[in-house]
């Protein structure tokens, strides 16, 4: 290989990665092998979702061609590629600002993703330190304990099936109270909102009527409407007064819509010059966040204001850069709290916590808590059982679940050919759409179509080929239109189905909104796009104004984080691939309340079980080094 002109034209690299590569060879005034291969490799890993490259684990490498032969590419060495990028006009230690950033770690950034790194790591420490810090934690002495103890006997009442162990709900709501930065991580129905709804009572309690200014968000629109709900609920549901439940904001947003997007920019109107006018902000499917926006939010937090995180840490991370999530609770490892704040949550708790779940110095461990027990799915059920088995990585296990036949919550079948998958669907669809169709046709009302078809949704591991997205749509249309369950002569039908695909701030429809083709009984019947936006009202838009969509019938596991369905059907390819991973399989399971059928093919699920999710960055490092 050319030491000096090196062939970036190998199947490994995309245009841009190999376009970039180029533009930073200009920039240095160096075609060198080291520096083309770094701003490529660099390139590549950003765009997979990764927030840097760790030089350390790609040296050596073989970058085989898929074409064979002429175009493979070693790697360089750890040693030749350190030499060459610290003596690069295009790279920078941290601080410096420079296109490319290389750490202390061999870890190699686009400047602007080591900034947001950064920006979030320094905000999390910022709020990190010892239980008495007033900059960073609630002075104990501030607090009114006695009526902070009774407040939490109120809301957090012993009930007759306790365990004797350890209340983590009330131990969750202690935390967020005394820490200015928390997160509060469990699984679907482990009952997260309400220990928030509690959190926000005590707030308010201990606010002795000075008004506080809450904002409660989510990363889409549906999940946003879902916070909305469960807020409201548990707001009713609360042992207070009436008028500190009306101080419980009633709404909920979107972060795009918190910060203010403008149009056209990657930018927001709240930013670190002009913060959010709030003392609490809230923010829920944390895991769906990708650092960019978690960077630019809390960018936009004032000093003083609290933010609580709520996310389930094993679920599928963001589409985008970074598992901010995952890497702030430690990557699922149980680490304890230290031996002070444990202290502190025995003061107001009457809970004492020793041995492995207190020990050692403050840090961010303090900050996090768990809650395992689900109010959704009974310890015994197959959902439980199935997803426990997953997250082990015990694929047998897992397996056993599924195929017994003893849940009856979850099942499984073999579908392994492309034609099975056709024969299948038919009878599902047939039981699962018939109603819907006969209530979108001879009623038409909006909000009960809406409801009625988040009953039960396909959710499929890809997009392409006979398993995916987009062949599963054309399948249960073709078998709709069979029986004239839809009426499908052109694009529009009333009973369509649609998922918004590209953010228009100007309607207000983001990426991930659901919506359903209906006749508008107030404009003669004309078709009408009807969308349910995070408030709960229902707004309708001509279909030729609507910014790019899809049929959504079938789903990505991905797309339906945030969303969750009386009964889901999850279809896997017939083929393996580094995006089948026990996240997915993990996310997709515990959309479904009630039941979930897995179709696919027993090795591919294996395959899946044994792979985890791993995306490069620096911030675990940066929160527990």
């Amino acid at each position: 290989m050319n030491r000096t002109q090196p062939s970036l034209n190998n199947e490994y690299f995309s245009d841009l990665d190999i376009h970039f590569a180029r533009f930073m060879g200009r920039l240095s005034g160096s075609h060198a092998t080291e520096i083309l291969l770094a701003a490529a490799m660099v390139s590549r890993f950003t765009r997979e979702g990764n927030i840097c490259l760790d030089l350390r684990c790609v040296e050596g490498t073989l970058l085989n061609d898929e074409k064979g032969g002429a175009d493979a590419i070693v790697l360089p060495s750890l040693a030749e590629w350190s030499a060459a990028l610290h003596g690069s006009k295009v790279v920078g230690r941290p601080g410096d600002y420079k296109p490319l950033i290389l750490d202390n770690h061999a870890r190699l950034y686009l400047y602007r993703y080591w900034d947001y790194e950064k920006t979030l790591a320094d905000f999390i420490k910022d709020r990190i330190g010892d239980i008495d810090d007033k900059k960073n934690q609630v002075r104990l002495d501030e607090v009114d304990v006695p009526l902070f103890r009774e407040s939490l006997s109120r809301l957090f009442p012993a009930t007759p099936d306790d365990d004797g162990d350890a209340d983590w709900a009330k131990i969750a709501a202690v935390t967020a109270f005394l820490k200015r930065f928390s997160v509060i991580s469990g699984s679907p129905g482990t009952g997260k909102t309400t220990v928030v709804a509690k959190v926000l009572a005590l707030l308010l309690e201990q606010s002795k009527g000075k008004a506080l200014k809450i904002a409660l968000a989510a990363p889409t629109g549906k999940a946003a409407f879902r916070l909305q709900e469960s807020i409201r609920k548990n707001r009713e549901g609360l042992a207070s007064p009436e008028a500190l439940k009306a101080a419980i904001p009633n709404g909920a947003t979107t972060i795009h819509r918190l910060l203010g997007s403008l149009r056209n920019s990657p930018y927001f109107r709240y930013n670190k010059e002009n913060p959010l006018p709030f003392d609490l902000v809230v923010i829920d499917e944390a895991s769906m966040v990708d650092l960019p926006l978690m960077s630019k939010l809390v960018q936009a937090m004032p000093t003083d204001a609290r933010l609580i995180l709520l996310g389930d840490r094993d679920q599928l991370s963001s589409v985008e850069a970074g598992a901010v999530l995952g890497d702030i609770c430690g990557m699922g490892e149980k680490r304890p709290y230290s031996r002070d704040f444990a202290g502190a949550l025995k003061a107001f708790t009457g809970q004492a916590l020793t041995g492995s779940d207190a020990a050692g110095a403050a840090g961010i461990q303090d900050c996090i808590a768990g809650l395992n027990k689900s109010y959704r799915f009974e310890k015994d059920s197959g959902i439980s059982r199935a997803c426990n088995e997953i997250n082990a990585g015990n694929s047998a296990g897992a397996m056993s679940v599924l195929r017994s036949g003893a849940y009856p919550d979850i099942s499984w079948l073999d579908i392994k050919r492309p034609d099975a998958v056709v024969s299948a669907l038919r009878d599902i669809v047939n039981k699962q759409f018939s109603n819907y169709s006969q209530l979108i046709n001879l009623h038409g009302n909006v909000e009960h179509a809406l409801d009625f078809f988040e009953g039960f949704r396909i959710l499929c591991a890809v997009r392409q080929g006979p398993f995916g997205v987009v062949a599963v749509n054309r399948i249960v249309e073709n078998i709709l239109r069979e029986p004239n369950l839809i009426r499908q002569e052109e694009h529009w039908y009333s009973g369509r189905p649609i998922m918004i695909t590209r953010n228009d701030y100007s309607l207000r429809l983001f990426n991930g909104d659901v919506g359903i083709i209906l006749p508008d009984h107030g404009q003669d019947n004309e078709l009408r796009a009807f969308f349910r936006d995070a408030g709960g009202n229902i707004r309708r838009f001509p279909p030729v104004m609507l910014p790019e969509h899809e049929t959504v019938f079938a789903m990505t596991v991905h797309k339906s984080q945030g969303s969750e369905f009386e009964s889901i059907l999850l279809i896997l390819p017939d083929y393996d691939s580094p995006l089948l991973t026990r996240e997915l399989l993990y996310t997709g399971i515990t959309r479904a309340k009630k039941h979930v059928e897995v179709w696919g093919s027993e090795g591919i699920f294996r395959a899946a079980v044994s792979r985890r999710i791993v995306r490069t960055s620096g911030l675990y490092d940066a929160l527990y080094a």
